[in-house]
């Protein structure tokens, strides 16, 4: 992604805001396909198992070279891959909830 921010026009300005946030207006992202999510949009979902055991929330995500992973924090951190059908099973942004085919004990 390429940004150009107003008032950052040379290399010493640009290096001035290093390790900075950059927020953009969500309205100002491309369009995404259907079960397709932001991972702003996953970050802070309750994760929980098939049985509905809660997991804990996902407190942000890693990007591998095989797949994202979701970091769920809750009796303590696991790592879950963000793969549809095998282990995420169902999101829904509204309940704010991750279904995941998970065993607890991982």
């Amino acid at each position: 992604m390429l940004a150009r921010l107003d008032g950052v026009n040379d290399r010493d300005a640009a290096m001035a805001l290093r390790g900075s946030q950059i927020v953009v207006p969500r309205s100002a992202l491309p369009n995404i396909g259907p079960d397709e999510y932001y991972w702003a949009q996953l970050t802070g979902l309750s994760v929980e198992t098939m049985a509905g055991e809660s997991l804990g929330q996902v407190t942000g995500l890693l990007e591998t070279g095989a797949n994202d992973v979701l970091v769920v924090k809750g009796d303590r951190e696991r790592l879950i891959p963000y793969v549809p059908e095998q282990f995420v099973k169902r999101v829904d942004l509204v309940a704010g909830v991750i279904q995941v085919d998970w065993d607890p004990e991982f």
